[in-house]
């Protein structure tokens, strides 16, 4: 799979999406009168819009998948309106995941832009699945400039990105939960994040601290807890975060404020702090208690070990 610029042998592709009711039924615009010279004029196009960008999705042997684009681009917000679509033989083959990952970070790493939102109507239900699935956040306090476009339709459910996100679908590290903490944005106007112990979090919290005024390249931790239940996320900056238990030891960087990591068994921890002055947050399921600590490495292992029995 790839991105690349629209070409015009895609358009009979493209006029195939146009004309499936089950892409389109719910789509702004009339696509099921588009024509094969709509298309083509369309594509030629593509490459002369000052303030839109459409790219086209493609197989390994260069065959039209979809296309995604960013519209409406506004240099004083750096803002865009994400839209894909895709044929329906793409459909749960990964292609839409994939135009939508490499166009937003287009947008955040080649376009300059800070903010990506769209809206699908809340009666599409397999876009709204999709877009729920993947952990994108529902966007409130919409811009009237913004809504005009949308003038006449209703029931919208609204999503946006901003640059720091990080789009990232894994369930757990180390056989660790990875949890996306409840998130509110406003478009142009940044995110409200927050959870709630025994609801959001499988546990109380009793302590709440965090680590701040790490140089980079220094690493902190290096220690597990027999019983204690942490969730550690990062509200500012770039951590790098190193599990190991009787599941492996993997990695995961934490610099979403929206990405936490939830810790409910025997794990050896170390963190690396990858930009200087990046936050850590942890809440405990318990009162310091030293007598939980494990800070030495080979106990560690033979203290996994023996839980294995």
């Amino acid at each position: 799979m790839r991105l690349r610029h629209l070409e015009e042998k895609d358009a009979p592709l493209m006029l195939e999406w146009m004309h499936d009711p089950d892409v389109v039924g719910k789509l702004k615009g009339n696509f099921l009168n588009k024509t094969l010279a709509d298309a083509e004029a369309f594509i030629r196009a593509s490459r002369q819009v000052e303030n839109d960008i459409h790219l086209a999705v493609v197989s390994d042997e260069d065959e039209y998948m979809g296309t995604v684009s960013l519209k409406d681009i506004d240099r004083e917000t750096l803002s865009a309106e994400f839209a894909i679509s895709v044929r329906k033989s793409a459909m749960g083959r990964g292609y839409s995941w994939f135009g939508m990952e490499e166009l937003i970070e287009k947008a955040f790493n080649e376009y300059g832009l800070n903010c990506v939102y769209w809206c699908v109507s809340r009666k599409d239900e397999r876009a709204v699945r999709f877009f729920d699935k993947h952990n994108f956040h529902e966007a409130v306090d919409i811009s009237p400039k913004i809504l005009a476009r949308y003038a006449g339709m209703e029931d919208l459910k609204w999503y946006s990105v901003l640059k720091g996100d990080v789009l990232d679908d894994r369930a757990e590290v180390a056989g660790c939960r990875i949890i996306h903490i409840k998130t509110v944005p406003t478009i142009n106007a940044g995110e409200l994040s927050f959870f709630e112990g025994n609801r959001d979090v499988p546990f109380d919290f009793r302590r709440m601290y965090y680590i701040s005024k790490v140089p980079e390249g220094v690493r902190r931790g290096f220690h597990a807890h027999k019983e204690l239940k942490q969730l550690l996320f990062c509200p500012y900056g770039r951590i790098q975060l190193i599990l190991e238990n009787e599941c492996g030891r993997e990695e995961i960087e934490l610099s979403d404020p929206s990405i936490a990591v939830v810790i409910e068994r025997a794990t050896w921890r170390e963190m690396l702090w990858l930009q200087k002055d990046s936050v850590l947050c942890v809440a405990a399921s318990d009162y310091y208690d030293e007598k939980d600590y494990i800070r030495d490495y080979n106990e560690f292992q033979a203290y996994i070990h023996g839980l294995q029995g």
